[in-house]
């Protein structure tokens, strides 16, 4: 990660804190209240081959303790009615501006991945993580909706696995190694962009 991206990171991250922070406060408020405790979701996610961190997230679903792997049709009916509309426009990943502060991620760059698909995929994402793990990033805009769309009508975590393994996994990974070779702060700004106007006019 250069000097300037990292400073970029920071200061919007200290900017956008402090301009969302009676937004923040709400959501918190309305989960506790509607949803019950606990308001924030922290899971492990890889920012390097070997190094886990905690990622900081709004509870969108009810609580499983033997929760793994990524989201499919399987766990839909876990979705509460407030953490549907979190999602839509994601502001679950607010507090992930936590983690930007942290140096855990940066507002652009490939979507951490959990420990298991790491060990899975080791080759790849060696390759993948060279690049700071990112808020959104280009696999995000040209491939979640595709991911969501092929994961949707699993119905089984074994399902999803095998889904998410085969078809999104390698995409996922062929577009954020297209970012690394081209990543720049006017990309990145670019990237910013149309995630917000994405995400803004969502469905």
């Amino acid at each position: 990660m250069t000097l300037s991206k990292r400073l970029f990171d920071v200061a919007l991250a200290i900017f956008l804190t402090v301009l969302l922070a009676p937004l923040l406060c709400l959501l918190t408020l309305m989960i506790l209240v509607k949803d019950g405790r606990p308001a924030l979701y922290c899971a492990e996610r890889m920012k390097s081959p070997t190094q886990g961190f905690r990622l900081w997230k709004f509870r969108t679903m009810h609580p499983d303790p033997k929760d793994t792997g990524v989201s499919g049709g399987n766990k839909a009916s876990r979705i509460t009615a407030l953490g549907g509309l979190l999602r839509r426009y994601r502001l679950d990943e607010l507090p992930q501006l936590w983690n930007i502060l942290r140096g855990d991620l940066s507002f652009v760059g490939p979507r951490p991945p959990l420990r298991q698909y790491v060990d899975r995929c080791p080759e790849l994402y060696t390759k993948v993580l060279k690049a700071r793990p990112g808020v959104t990033g280009l696999a995000t805009l040209v491939y979640h909706r595709h991911e969501e769309s092929i994961l949707e009508n699993a119905q089984s975590a074994d399902e999803t696995d095998r889904l998410y393994v085969r078809r999104c996994i390698p995409i996922k990974a062929r577009l954020d190694l297209i970012y690394q070779k081209r990543q720049n702060l006017c990309f990145d700004l670019w990237i910013i962009g149309e995630t917000l106007r994405r995400v803004l006019g969502s469905r």
